[in-house]
């Protein structure tokens, strides 16, 4: 993965997707596999939560993860394009697959992240975003994803994490119900540094992320922050 080069930009706004602290509770529930998990074994993730370029970023600066890719999730293959999604018809949302190891990094450990950096109690919509397609979702795989993707929620809810009710779904992903979105949405943020959406958006998500959840964060790359922070 190329190196979050635009981290040291200086961001045109704050990020108001995320829990206002960043701060959230430690899942009470793990995935058992998970914890059983070798040294090596790779398992994925499928989460949207607004725009793909913004989650992208986020995940991809994590210990444990892979190449994250972008892709939609929640419609079918005739419709998985950029085109027909952004008419928010077709049933599908901006959605990411993160393939992590388990022995470095678990499900809840990223379902966490994923809740404190973008607002899941806004319905279709994160930001400026509207649309269904931008709306927050958890792609469970299998029953035991589903069964930590809830417990968290509810632990969240009862811990009063957000001032509003959590309207994130959790849905199934049918096999091979995640589609690649095009090659030029693939790496978005790290390859448009400029973009102000990107300096808006992307880049508050990637500071919070390397400042609440700094263990976390692959070495390479906090080392790259701390470099482009003292210029």
């Amino acid at each position: 993965m190329a190196g979050y080069s635009f981290f040291g930009s200086s961001a045109e706004g704050d990020d108001a997707h995320g829990a206002a602290s960043g701060v959230l509770p430690k899942p009470a529930l793990e995935l058992a596999s998970d914890k059983n998990a070798k040294p090596g074994e790779v398992r994925t993730m499928v989460v949207a939560g607004g725009c793909f370029w913004c989650t992208e970023a986020v995940f991809e600066q994590l210990e444990g993860v892979g190449d994250v890719v972008s892709g939609y999730a929640g419609g079918t293959k005739e419709t998985a394009n950029y085109d027909a999604v952004c008419t928010g018809r077709t049933g599908h949302a901006e959605a990411i697959r993160i393939p992590y190891e388990p022995a470095k990094v678990s499900y809840a450990q990223l379902l966490r992240v994923f809740f404190a950096t973008h607002d899941p109690t806004t319905l279709n919509r994160q930001g400026n975003d509207h649309g269904p397609q931008y709306r927050s979702a958890i792609f469970y795989e299998n029953e035991d994803q589903k069964k930590v993707a809830e417990a968290y929620i509810k632990q969240l809810e009862a811990a009063k994490a957000f001032k509003k009710p959590i309207v994130t779904t959790v849905e199934p992903l049918n096999p091979g119900g995640f589609y690649e979105a095009e090659r030029y949405h693939q790496n978005y943020a790290v390859c448009n540094p400029g973009n102000p959406y990107i300096r808006s958006q992307a880049v508050p998500k990637v500071k919070k992320v390397r400042q609440k959840f700094a263990e976390q964060i692959k070495k390479e790359e906090g080392q790259q922050g701390k470099k482009q922070t003292s210029k």
